[in-house]
């Protein structure tokens, strides 16, 4: 029931999502489209209608071989160094989805690096990296991600679960996936809308909300004019 509830609200909210996409960036078949983070390409499957120029890329190759089946899309493998195998403004638009919160960490380090500080100091640079990248390679951009002052916390399900303590977070993380309907691993850093400004200096903010509260932050960059 629960698994449900939150299917049909997050359905809404990629619609939504997806709206403001267009309206900001009016993409066309002939941009140039980077779906980073892509997994198989679903989520920008849904989001435009069309396949040519479209590249998916993910650190999964198994992914990105179901997306190219599925979709036709171009696909790249990307390892988890942040850097982009890209020339500048090889991309029209880049497109990110709740992703850049996930690569703050190496995957192997996630359960090990217990020192709260010491977990965001090493995300944060990670994600200031990758958001470079994401400057670097695309002319326009559209990242979103969810906001770390959001009463209930993404990956879990949860509420403030994200103010945990590292520690018990990450034991709280290791009960719950015994039996709790949404499993995650504690490899994400949510950041709050001052960091994604400090990320993307030059992009518009959109609160995207709910019952008032912001619920994720999407930056949006038209232009580099």
């Amino acid at each position: 029931m629960i698994a449900k509830m939150v299917h049909l609200f997050s359905q809404r909210s990629r619609a939504k999502r997806a709206a403001l996409f267009h309206q900001y960036l009016h993409p066309t078949q002939q941009d140039k489209i980077l779906d980073l983070g892509s997994e198989d390409g679903s989520s920008i499957a849904n989001v435009i209608p069309f396949r040519e120029n479209v590249f998916i890329a993910d650190i999964n190759q198994q992914m990105l071989a179901r997306g190219r089946q599925q979709y036709g899309f171009k696909t790249v493998l990307l390892d988890e160094s942040g850097t982009l195998p890209f020339e500048d403004n090889y991309f029209d638009i880049v497109h990110c989805n709740s992703v850049i919160e996930h690569v703050g960490i190496d995957k192997a380090q996630q359960w090990s690096v217990r020192d709260g500080k010491e977990f965001a100091k090493m995300a944060f640079q990670r994600q200031k990296k990758f958001a470079d990248e994401i400057r670097r390679v695309g002319k326009k951009y559209f990242v979103q991600t969810p906001n770390k002052n959001f009463i209930l916390e993404s990956h879990t399900w949860l509420p403030l679960v994200q103010f945990l303590p590292r520690p018990i977070l990450i034991k709280t993380i290791r009960w719950l996936n015994k039996w709790w309907v949404k499993k995650t691993a504690p490899d994400w850093n949510l950041m709050t809308e001052k960091q994604m400004k400090e990320l993307f200096p030059e992009a518009t903010i959109i609160r995207e909300k709910v019952l008032g509260l912001t619920k994720s932050l999407i930056t949006v960059s038209r232009s580099k004019a």
